[in-house]
Order: C-alpha cells, then structure tokens, then sequence
C-alpha cells in the first residue's frame, strides 16, 4: 500500500515518521528549508523520552509521481482546498484520503475537489517543528480520529505503527467535540492577545458565552455537544498558564490564519440557520480586519 503525507509539520512529519519507521511505504511532501533537511539528513522527532531520526522518501508535490492508496492531509485548513487540486493525478477513485486539519469542514472541501474514498477526521497531538527538519512532539497525547467508508486502510498504517487511534462510529460529533474548544480559544486568545488561562480566568463569562454560542451552532446541526462548554472551562483552566493557541501564535507572528476555518465558518452556518452569535461576531470582524 502506498501512502502520502502532505505537509511534514507537526502534525504530518510525526505521523510519517512513524510510519516510515515502522517500515510502511510512505512518501512525505514538504517545502523549502524544511524539506531540504529531510533529504539530507532524515526527519527527526524530539519526545520526552528521548530524540530519534528516521530516513524518509520526500519531495515537494511538484516532484511527486505516481498514484497513492491512501492520502493524509496534514496541511494548515486554508492550504486544504489547493494542495487536494495539485494532489488529484495522484489520487484514483478506490483512494482513501483524510484531513487532520483544524476545523469540521475538512471532508467537505475534500469531497468538493477530489473523487475519492474521504473520511472525516481530527487529531489530538501537541507538536510543531522545532526548527528545519526537527518535529518537537510534547507529552503523552496523540489520537487519530476518522470515520467513514475505507477507514478500515486508515486504521491498517496507524495500528502497524503503533499509534493510538479511534475508528468513529459518530465523527460529526467526534469533530465537534475537538472543535468546540480550538474554535473558542483560538477566537479569544487572538483577541486578547492573551494565553487560554488568562482569557479563561479574565473573561470568564464571555469565554463561557463564546462556548455555548459554539455548541448552539452544533445542535441545530443536529449534534449535541453541549456537555463539553464545561469539559472546555475545566481543560483551560488545568493548562500551563502561558499556553496559548496556534492562531494566536499566527497573528502575533503576522503569519496567515485559520481565522475562517475557526470563526468565519461558524458566522456562515450561524446565518444559514438563523442563529444569532454576538460574541463570536464582534470577534471574527475584529480579527479579520487584523
């Protein structure tokens, strides 16, 4: 089975090296400097327990031949719809590809730009590149969630590489449940330009607000996720107190965003269903004016 990872940051360059170093047919695609030092000296991931490397085959996508069996997406959530229409001629219709990208439109964007096998999916992992060719993965939690038809080959690479994973029998709410809480943080630490904790403890009553605003768009979705806004406060308030989130990061570093992704997609669904979200969008019009 032949499989690709497209996009080596955190997220992707610790799922390939895995998988390359547990011996399955992986192809990484990554750019730049990054992608240079991988070619040369291998990809390394930095745990708690310790630094290992692995050799890797990589390439930019416009070096990328042939046709894979299974394609992870591990791309930033505005890169997704682009980075699915280069990738197309390497994709045939029996292909299962995923997104762990942040947000709960992924298998959407895929399905609108691909005819393929595409799951629904999210991740839980605490990782970046530390520096050119170097992923930094922090603490204990990884989990890959995903569902839908052909989760069966997903499922193959993660449990012959060893890494925890969740066939989902309901992945809309699955998604729901990660989301709810990257979607408020993110919104209101770039906001405040303040860490999870901060915002939790400074603006209790709006962080709860924005919470249920979240979940409010969820339930006329159809999916209940209301019992996480107080799972959400109590995840925050446990965190690290400088601990922020990747969005905040961007904005601070004048990086692009995934500001639709995480706000402007719920000001869209909000107006389709007729619900009203006051905290969410003052915020969204606020940072994307920034």
């Amino acid at each position: 089975m032949r499989v690709c990872v497209v996009g080596l940051g955190g997220v992707g360059g610790y799922i390939a090296a895995n998988f390359a170093k547990s011996g399955i047919d992986v192809t990484g695609v990554a750019r730049g400097e990054h992608l240079g030092r991988i070619k040369e000296r291998g990809l390394a991931i930095i745990e708690d327990a310790g630094r290992w490397s692995v050799n890797m085959n990589v390439c930019s996508q416009e070096e990328l031949e042939g046709v894979f069996d299974v394609v992870l997406f591990c791309t930033k959530s505005y890169d997704l719809a682009q980075s699915a229409k280069v990738m197309q001629k390497h994709i045939a219709k029996e292909s299962v590809v995923v997104s762990f990208a942040n947000g709960v439109n992924n298998g959407d964007i895929l399905r609108e730009n691909l005819d393929a096998q595409v799951l629904d999916g999210c991740i839980y992992i605490l990782s970046h590149i530390e520096s050119p060719g170097v992923i930094r993965k922090k603490g204990k939690v990884f989990a890959a969630v995903f569902g839908g038809e052909g989760s069966e080959k997903a499922a193959d690479l993660f449990e012959h590489s060893k890494l925890r994973y969740k066939v989902s029998e309901d992945i809309q709410k699955d998604l729901w449940e990660k989301y709810i809480f990257i979607a408020a943080f993110a919104n209101l630490t770039s906001y405040y330009d303040m860490s999870i904790y901060q915002v939790a403890t400074s603006h209790a009553d709006e962080t709860k607000a924005v919470l249920e605003e979240i979940a409010k768009v969820a339930a006329v979705k159809g999916i209940d996720i209301q019992k996480e806004v107080e799972k959400s406060l109590e995840t925050a308030l446990s965190l690290p107190k400088d601990a922020s989130t990747s969005m905040h990061l961007d904005f601070q570093n004048k990086k692009q965003t995934e500001l639709e992704a995480l706000s402007g997609y719920l000001v869209k669904e909000a107006r389709k269903y007729g619900v009203e979200l006051p905290h969410l969008r003052k915020i969204y019009e606020e940072l994307a004016k920034r």
